[in-house]
């Protein structure tokens, strides 16, 4: 049992249980459980020096916040998780007006998404729980993720995606050789039936918002933001704000998580101001954050952005809470928008996918808005890689233009 890892805590009722005395959720009333770590403990042994001098480049640099042990394969891809760039796009600044604009990319893990930092934290867990097989519901990203850090120990994968998930998404789960199952139905619909089926099976369950770990993966991008902004002495002038975009509200989550641990542990003086962002054929998660209320309503999702396209969201609660505590909010953004996000960020050398372009579509209109103001420092996390739908991306663009192979037919274009 990894030694700073002291138990769960509902997000719900509040009700505290050992780390052996439950697996998933709270048993009293089905809350999400939040990892209590030794905060004591790691202080007394660790410090912020001590972390940003490891030579480690990848999530694993933050072992000591972790409630897991290293899993081990230092130079295979689970050591590649994590640790994404930050770029500064100042093109895309000047053209809004802003005074500074940084995009913390994603797509540079090892499957191309966010979503890795979730199945690496989840697979150590796995081993150290010796799972046979670790099985999960997604639309693709999350499933890509198992079956790649999986694949990278060796450890059974099961994945449930729904049979509309982009064929790009698919052929990851397929080549990584994870034994996939395409549902006829919706995400919701292969999210209930992988619990099922873990019951059953006795599988270990990676769910996102039903297994506590993938918020303590997802949590390492914070310590990262954290790190970052420690080299950036002229951030500490304003609250950086801090745009993610939002499907069942985990890695906002993860990363209010990350951030309050850093809190308690002192070694942050305030949260980043966190803002949420729904498409708007998605928006379970903003509509009770608009109601002023925690009850999460399901609604009939329908958005180009597949891996945010979610009916009932399984962590709304927390969700809420980490834009409601931070002072930041939730914007919705229409499909057009999107798109058209996809396109402004390709022009600063980034390729997003649609879910990972719906984070700047929403700092575009909150900038519109007035919700932050040009001289506030911006962070945009793009969640994941444009190669993963590559028909969404094209249109965001004109359809290239044929012409005969001689210089005369290229003149004439000219």
């Amino acid at each position: 049992m990894k030694v700073n890892f002291a138990g769960y805590q509902c997000s719900l009722c509040g009700t505290q249980y050992a780390p052996d005395a439950v697996t998933y959720t709270c048993p009293a009333d089905g809350g999400n459980l939040n990892v209590i770590l030794d905060y004591q403990n790691i202080g007394r042994r660790n410090s912020p020096r001590s972390i940003f001098s490891s030579k480690e480049s990848s999530l694993w640099r933050y072992l000591p916040l972790l409630p897991v042990s290293d899993p081990g394969g230092a130079d295979t891809p689970i050591h590649a998780a994590g640790y994404t760039p930050v770029y500064n796009v100042q093109s895309l600044a000047d053209k809004l007006g802003m005074h500074s604009l940084w995009v913390k990319d994603e797509s540079r893990n090892p499957t191309a998404s966010f979503k890795d930092r979730a199945s690496a934290v989840v697979v150590a867990r796995a081993r150290e729980i010796r799972a046979d097989v670790v099985v999960t519901a997604s639309t693709g990203n999350a499933g890509a993720a198992l079956a790649g850090m999986a694949a990278a120990i060796g450890q059974k994968a099961v994945i449930f995606a729904p049979r509309s998930a982009p064929p790009a998404k698919i052929a990851q789960l397929l080549i990584y050789g994870a034994m996939v199952y395409l549902v006829e139905g919706t995400y919701d619909d292969a999210f209930d039936l992988t619990i099922q089926a873990s019951n059953e099976f006795g599988w270990y369950c990676r769910n996102t918002g039903y297994n506590p770990f993938t918020a303590e993966g997802k949590k390492t991008a914070a310590f990262e933001i954290w790190e970052w902004m420690s080299k950036k002495d002229y951030i500490h002038d304003r609250p950086l704000n801090v745009f993610v975009s939002v499907g069942d509200g985990n890695i906002i989550s993860g990363l209010h998580k990350g951030f309050k641990d850093l809190l308690q542990l002192g070694w942050l003086e305030s949260i980043p101001r966190i803002f949420g962002v729904q498409a708007e054929g998605s928006a379970a998660i903003a509509n009770a954050f608009i109601s002023g209320k925690e009850e999460i309503v399901p609604v009939s999702a329908n958005t180009i952005a597949d891996s945010i396209s979610v009916d009932l969201p399984r962590d709304g609660v927390r969700a809420i809470r980490a834009v409601r505590e931070t002072g930041g909010s939730y914007v919705l953004v229409s499909d057009d928008e999107i798109i058209a996000a996809i396109a402004e960020l390709g022009k600063a050398g980034i390729f997003a996918e649609p879910a990972g372009a719906t984070s700047f579509a929403g700092m575009v209109k909150a900038m519109k808005t007035g919700l932050i103001k040009p001289e506030e420092p911006v962070l945009v996390i793009n969640t994941g890689s444009g190669l993963k739908d590559v028909r969404a991306a094209m249109k965001a663009v004109q359809e290239p233009v044929v012409i005969e192979p001689t210089l005369q037919a290229l003149m004439k274009m000219i």
